[in-house]
């Protein structure tokens, strides 16, 4: 059944954050904002993302590159899927029923968060290797290796979530559709499934490489230190020690793994509280779900602006477009210029 029709039977619009709701409006109010504010971001922040990787090719030689852009894909498309349920809210009619729309966006969202979290497990593993086999690093990942693992990631999200037509809500909470509240429940054992295959792995993946990138961060720096302090006493002069560019590299590497967990941790034990039937609550499954998917905004802003190459041709692109907006005023000024000296001259 329309959501649209519900509403209008019960009198009021089927609103899960129903805070200071008011009579006249007949739609979700906060709900469309927070969605529409978080939708906005997401779409402008990763198409800044995507235009810049295409105008530099400077950025294509680095291997994180391939990961970034999968990642700054996925989560343009989560953007442009938050479209969805903002017309929901706003009592769109639509064309399929609502509980397969549901199914649906449950299963779009939960593939290209999967996408998401897989590319940020490859981005760690592949910075894992490039510290710890730094001379092998470009025999082993290669241009047709990285395609052929982002390849892997789109149809392993695919798989995993696949079984949620048929077993049960994928972990897709913040119910804007009255159908996904009330009819579509969560499984233990899917969400056990879910846990197993694809959260479980990413976050040990994230949390052993990133560990172990600041040990070996943390032991070049001392190597670094002892040899510039032993160097400089046999020269004679004072020795100061330094930290070594890995270890500033390494915290950028914690501050990027801190945002991600303290965006998707309440999504997920909300996820594991609703399936267990241990706690279920409408505001806060809309709460988590939308923090989580703000994480799609913060993904472009953190690894995009963590890295040096990519400022660099941010600050062309907007050279260049600075340039171009120029350029019309200059011309235009140059031809005012010329009409005041030419009527200067007809009155001379």
């Amino acid at each position: 059944m329309n959501s649209s029709l519900v509403g209008n039977q019960s009198g009021r619009p089927f609103c899960l954050l129903a805070i200071s709701y008011l009579e006249t409006i007949n739609f979700c109010l906060l709900e469309v904002v927070v969605i529409v504010f978080l939708m906005v971001l997401i779409i402008s922040g990763n198409i800044i993302v995507i235009f810049v990787f295409h105008c530099a090719p400077l950025l294509n030689h680095h291997t994180t590159s391939y990961f970034i852009q999968t990642m700054a894909y996925a989560d343009l498309l989560v953007g442009v899927s938050c479209l969805v349920p903002s017309l929901s809210l706003l009592h769109y009619p639509v064309v399929l029923s609502e509980s397969l729309v549901c199914q649906i966006f449950g299963y779009v969202v939960s593939v290209l968060k999967s996408v998401s979290m897989a590319s940020l497990a490859c981005i760690s593993i592949d910075r894992y290797i490039a510290i710890t086999k730094p001379l092998t690093y470009n025999t082993l990942v290669t241009p047709w290796r990285l395609r052929i693992c982002i390849l892997m990631i789109w149809l392993y999200s695919c798989l995993v979530f696949l079984p949620s037509f048929r077993w049960g809500k994928p972990g897709y909470h913040g119910d804007v559709f009255r159908w996904c509240a009330d009819s579509w429940n969560t499984d233990p054992y899917f969400t056990l499934f879910i846990v197993v295959m694809l959260y479980a792995p990413a976050a040990f993946t994230v949390c052993f490489t990133y560990f172990n990138i600041f040990r070996i961060c943390q032991q070049h720096t001392r190597e670094i230190n002892e040899r510039r302090v032993r160097f400089s006493s046999q020269a004679g002069e004072a020795g100061e020690a330094q930290p070594c560019p890995d270890k500033r590299y390494a915290m950028v590497l914690f501050r990027i793994t801190s945002v991600f967990y303290i965006l998707w941790l309440p999504y997920i034990i909300y996820f594991l509280l609703e399936s267990s039937n241990v706690y279920s609550n409408r505001v806060a499954s809309f709460l988590t779900t939308w923090l989580a998917i703000s994480n799609s905004f913060c993904n472009c802003v953190i690894y995009s602006l963590s890295n040096s190459v990519f400022q660099k041709g941010l600050k062309r692109l907007s050279g260049a477009i600075c340039a171009s907006c120029a350029r019309p005023r200059v011309a235009k000024d140059s031809s005012t210029s010329r009409s005041k000296r030419s009527s200067n001259g007809c009155h001379v």
